[in-house]
C-alpha cells in the first residue's frame, strides 16, 4: 500500500514548521513501514509505504495527520493565525 499526501501552507515558513514537526517519525518505524516527508516551497510531501497490515497503513496515516493537526494549532497559538491552508 502506498499514500501520498500533499498539504499546503500560506508561507515557506509555515511548511518548514509542520515538515520539521512531523519528520522525526521518518527515522522510527517498524519493518515493513517506510515514511518520508520532505518540505517544497509551501507544500509539505509525505510518503507512506507500508507492506504489512491494512491497519498499520490507516494507523500511520492517522498518526500522521493528527501530528499535522497539533503542528498547525501550535504555529496558529504561537502566531495568533487559524487560517492554515491544507491538502486533506
Amino acid at each position: 500500500m502506498d499514500a501520498k499526501i500533499s498539504l499546503s501552507y500560506k508561507t515557506i515558513r509555515e511548511a518548514d514548521a509542520v515538515a520539521k514537526a512531523v519528520s522525526p517519525d521518518n527515522t522510527r518505524v517498524p519493518p515493513g513501514l517506510f515514511i518520508k516527508t520532505t518540505r517544497r516551497g509551501r507544500r509539505v510531501l509525505t510518503q507512506i509505504v507500508c507492506e504489512t497490515k491494512f491497519e498499520t497503513f490507516m494507523a500511520t496515516i492517522d498518526d500522521l495527520l493528527s501530528a499535522v493537526s497539533v503542528a498547525e494549532k501550535t504555529l496558529s497559538a504561537v502566531s495568533g493565525q487559524s487560517d492554515f491552508v491544507n491538502g486533506y
